[in-house]
């Protein structure tokens, strides 16, 4: 889940990873085979095959998983035709949500996001009120063990990164869409290893909660993200430290 804390989202994503490894490389695994069959398994011509490879390698995905869903991207589709949506999303206390969802029954995929939303406080918003809330970007977040400051700024600058922060935790690199490829590559051409590299959806607006309110919209995210055909999903949830 991608929410409003850049290091939390690592942190979230990591143990994420640990609890439920099996089921994140099965759905990268169908975004590879996806992206294999839209555009063939080159990813110098293939960018949405570029990022999902780039989200399996940085979740540490063995590269048997990531050969085997290329080569099923490769053979016969068997008429399966997968179609990709934006679902916008309201949950409880007021939190927006992004849905990015890859499907081959839109119909299935709508009744069953739908009846999780109802049991959980949520439902489905109105086009355009949720994504307003949003902007798309590249992000690339940096350890500060992992480089210096002032060099790291003026290589990603140069690369042609839009803004560039710092805290506590290490650098936060933020990108147009377009140029985030070329600072990611020129960054890692450095030998520099980021801790998370994505173009992303940012809140605009955050909704600070409570910890008691925090559970429940961490309920609902969990189970939406558990529905296989939900590629990632986007908040402007501010959880309570």
């Amino acid at each position: 889940m991608a929410g409003h804390s850049k290091w939390a989202k690592v942190k979230t994503f990591k143990g994420a990873i640990d609890a439920k490894r099996g089921k994140i490389f099965a759905k990268l695994g169908k975004e590879i085979t996806i992206a294999v069959k839209l555009a063939g398994p080159d990813p110098d011509m293939n960018p949405r095959l570029r990022m999902v490879l780039l989200r399996s390698r940085g979740s540490s995905m063995p590269n048997e998983n990531i050969e085997r869903a290329i080569k099923k991207g490769t053979g016969d589709s068997g008429g399966v035709n997968y179609e990709d949506l934006m679902y916008e999303v309201y949950g409880p206390h007021g939190v927006a949500m992004l849905l990015e969802i890859s499907t081959d029954n839109k119909n299935r995929t709508a009744a069953e996001i739908r009846s999780i939303l109802t049991k959980s406080h949520g439902s489905i918003a109105t086009s355009g009120s949720v994504t307003r809330l949003f902007q798309r970007k590249g992000q690339i977040i940096v350890p500060k063990e992992n480089a210096t400051e002032d060099a790291l700024m003026e290589l990603a600058l140069e690369a042609g990164a839009e803004d560039f922060k710092t805290d506590e935790h290490g650098y936060e690199i933020l990108t147009d869409p377009g140029h985030f490829e070329a600072v990611h590559k020129a960054i890692e051409a450095k030998g520099i290893k980021p801790a998370g590299a994505e173009v992303t959806w940012l809140p605009v607006i955050t909704v600070p909660l409570t910890a008691a309110d925090g559970v429940n919209v961490t309920k609902l995210v969990d189970l939406l993200e558990d529905h296989d055909d939900v590629k990632d999903l986007y908040s402007n949830a501010e959880f309570a430290e």
